[in-house]
């Protein structure tokens, strides 16, 4: 029982931090209707950047966001005005070969700088845990999980109780109706493509102070980030946060009950299920987004 508590609880504080990591690609693809299968390496990118700012500056890896989510938000803005903007036809299918490629770039860049050796943020908090139900949970996996939330909140708050928000989801609803009310749709996308950068470096910073991450980390987090999107309906940020926390805490669970080598199978193993019976996914739509 003890066991089943300790998965549960690691699924849940885990899940918050994939869930930022999945919400930026899942923004992405409502407004955008693209795939960005460069938010891996964008993720990753952000947690090297903090490891620099931790290592060479000291700078504590929570303040250090102030600095890398402006860089990245400015990284993600120019990749959309200089390469995906430019897609006109068959949209989906090319933006999955132009990020695959500034993927390859980002990650070339990452190897020649930091080499291929696997590092870790650390942290005082690496240290530090408390007692829950007959367990100990360490300290940093509460503080990743807690700035997820305040993240997630902030995102909801920009996209609903904003009048920039609104004008955001009137483009992800209908492009051609949303230019004709006079929003500026292309610098909407180059926003909305910085958005999705920022957040990579903090969902790149809570991965880091968690996991032991090197520059191919990417091929590893693009596929459970597109899983979690794909299981909870694509462009639905909700339900990219509901299936990050049940797929993180079946992982965990089926890990620490079971055998770990099924782990990472079972997130592909649940979405083909899901998907068998409902394709659009957990709370995907059957409409389609009229252009």
């Amino acid at each position: 029982m003890s066991l089943l508590l300790d998965g549960i609880i690691s699924g849940i504080l885990t899940g918050g931090v994939y869930a930022l990591m999945a919400s930026g690609l899942t923004l992405v693809f409502g407004v955008l209707e693209i795939i960005n299968v460069a938010q891996g390496s964008l993720i990753v990118a952000g947690a090297f950047l903090s490891y620099a700012l931790l290592t060479y500056l000291h700078i504590n890896i929570f303040l250090g966001l102030i600095l890398t989510m402006p860089f990245m938000f400015l990284v993600g803005y120019v990749v959309d005005r200089v390469f995906v903007r430019r897609l006109r036809v068959d949209r989906v299918m090319m933006s999955i070969m132009v990020t695959y490629g500034v993927a390859l770039v980002i990650d070339g860049i990452l190897t020649m700088i930091f080499s291929t050796s696997y590092v870790h943020l650390q942290t005082a908090a690496l240290n530090q845990s408390f007692p829950l139900a007959g367990m100990r949970v360490p300290m940093i996996y509460v503080y990743v999980f807690l700035m997820s939330v305040v993240f997630l909140l902030a995102l909801y708050a920009l996209l609903y109780r904003t009048t920039f928000g609104q004008a955001l989801r009137a483009t992800a609803q209908n492009r051609n109706a949303a230019r004709l009310i006079g929003i500026d749709v292309d610098q909407m996308s180059s926003i909305t493509f910085g958005i999705c950068a920022a957040l990579a470096a903090a969902g790149g910073m809570g991965y880091g102070a968690i996991s032991s991450f090197h520059p191919n980390s990417q091929f590893d987090l693009i596929s459970r980030v597109l899983v979690i999107i794909v299981l909870g309906g694509m462009g639905n940020i909700g339900g990219a946060l509901v299936a990050s926390l049940l797929m993180l805490v079946i992982e965990d669970v089926v890990s620490t009950v079971w055998l770990p080598n099924w782990s990472t199978l079972i997130f592909f193993i649940v979405l083909a299920m899901t998907l068998a019976l409902r394709p659009q996914g957990l709370f995907g739509s059957k409409e389609a987004r009229q252009q």
